[in-house]
C-alpha cells in the first residue's frame, strides 16, 4: 500500500466514525446501520446488567439502537483521533453532552472507541468504552432515593 493509499484508508475510516457519531446524535438509526458491515460486531465491555455486551449483525444493531433517539438527546463533541499503525483501525476519544429524555437529567459521557473498518470503510468491529454509571444516573428518576448501601469504598 502506498503512503497515499494508507492516508486515504485512514481518512475514510475516521470519516466513518465521525458519521457514526453524527447519525447517532441525529437519531437516524437505519442510516447509521449502513455504516456497518452486514456481520459487524458492536461490543460494550462495561455494559451493565440488562444491556448486551455484544451485538452482532445489522438487524441486531438496528434493534439495539432503535430506542436511542427516544432515550437520549445528545451531541458528540471534542472528537480526537489517535493515529494507529493500521489505517483501518480508528481509536477515538469524544464526549457526549445532552439529556436523558425520560428524566430530563443531563447526560454527560466520556467515551473511547476502538473501531475496525473493512476496505470499503464499513465498520466490522466497534469496541465502545463508556461509563454505564453515568447512563444509569441520567436515566434514574429524580424521585428514586439513592441507597448508601449500594456505594463502593475505594482505598482504606
Amino acid at each position: 500500500m502506498t503512503e497515499e493509499d494508507v492516508a486515504n484508508r485512514r481518512a475514510a475510516a475516521q470519516h466513518t466514525l465521525a458519521e457514526h457519531l453524527r447519525l447517532t446524535a441525529a437519531g437516524r438509526v437505519d442510516e447509521w446501520a449502513e455504516l456497518f458491515a452486514p456481520d459487524a460486531v458492536l461490543e460494550f465491555p462495561y455494559a451493565p446488567d440488562g444491556v448486551p455486551r455484544r451485538v452482532t449483525g445489522r438487524d441486531a444493531l438496528v434493534a439495539h439502537m432503535r430506542n436511542f433517539p427516544e432515550t437520549f438527546d445528545v451531541e458528540f463533541v471534542d472528537l480526537v483521533f489517535h493515529e494507529t499503525a493500521d489505517p483501518s483501525l480508528v481509536i477515538a476519544e469524544f464526549r457526549s453532552t445532552g439529556t436523558a429524555l425520560p428524566t430530563g437529567k443531563p447526560y454527560e459521557q466520556t467515551c473511547i472507541s476502538v473501531v475496525r473498518t473493512d476496505a470499503d470503510a464499513r465498520i466490522t468491529h466497534y469496541l465502545d468504552y463508556w461509563n454505564p454509571l453515568v447512563a444509569i444516573e441520567a436515566l434514574t428518576p429524580h424521585d428514586v432515593p439513592s441507597d448508601a448501601d449500594l456505594g463502593v469504598t475505594f482505598g482504606g
